[in-house]
């Protein structure tokens, strides 16, 4: 696995070891969640790093699919308690923690979590802002912030009842009880569930095939996805329209329907 940093804006990655960045594959890029120590707990440091790489890869063409994952013991098991027993409103407000989680939320390229163990409290929200989670056997998945005296505050109520539903999300929020990787499964929270030691693997072969189709037409894809579900579905409706014909405009589009009737594989540059 290629983990040089080769691309033109590699001196604005952040240098902390907290996140990882790695290139597997062409168009792909790996970030991995680095604090074994504490279960990979979203510290401060951690979410100012994976802000700045999301906003970075963002803007690289480069790059076609971010793959995200803790490794292959833990996701992430929440926020870091330590940084919250004795913060105040003020100090809470004063983070603004949806500033910085936005170049993820915002990301136009596709995302894939890669889910071994915990995905706990922040952990199950962060990966609820991928567009496709691959969980291993391991992986479970809550919201246990009832038990603390507080509540989800990353969209572990909006963005949960909107993958599950609201009798499950109103289960795991007032409850805290972790649900299984076959319980997410079934419940919409993840795309698929296999072998731990496959969860990587996996991501990358989604990964790899994603990056190898044309770009444009997935950030559009993601776009309509996202903006039609709270939307009406004339609206939602109207909004694909308008996308669908925007990419005949696209060279990429030209490559694929001349590469399908001459039975070959396309060559897509984004354009």
């Amino acid at each position: 696995m290629n983990t040089n940093v080769s691309q033109s804006q590699s001196e604005n990655y952040p240098e902390s070891q907290t996140v990882l960045l790695s290139f597997p594959e062409p168009g792909i890029a790996l970030l991995t969640l680095n604090r074994p120590d504490a279960t990979n707990a979203l510290s401060l440091e951690l979410q100012h790093c994976l802000a700045k790489h999301f906003e970075i890869l963002s803007q690289d063409d480069s790059v076609r699919c971010i793959v995200l994952t803790g490794g292959d013991k833990v996701f992430a098991a929440g926020g870091d308690i330590t940084g919250l027993v004795d913060a105040d409103p003020i100090e809470i407000y004063k983070r603004h923690t949806e500033r910085l989680w936005a170049p993820i939320e915002k990301c136009p390229k596709p995302v894939i979590a890669a889910i071994c163990g915990y995905a706990f409290g922040g952990g199950c929200e962060l990966a609820m802002h991928a567009d496709i989670l691959i969980a291993g056997e391991s992986a479970s998945f809550c919201q246990p912030e009832i038990a603390i005296g507080i509540m989800p505050g990353i969209g572990g109520t909006q963005r949960l009842v909107r993958a599950v539903g609201k009798t499950k999300a109103m289960s795991m929020a007032l409850t805290g009880r972790p649900i299984s990787a076959n319980e997410a499964w079934v419940a919409g929270l993840v795309s698929e569930v296999c072998k731990d030691e496959d969860v990587l693997m996996n991501a990358l072969v989604a990964a790899k095939r994603i990056a190898r189709m044309p770009p444009l037409a997935a950030e559009q894809i993601k776009e309509v996805i996202l903006a039609g579900m709270d939307a009406s579905l004339d609206s939602a409706m109207a909004l694909e329209r308008k996308a669908n014909a925007l990419l005949f405009a696209t060279r990429d589009k030209r490559e694929g329907m001349t590469a399908f009737l001459e039975k070959r594989y396309p060559e897509f540059k984004g354009e």
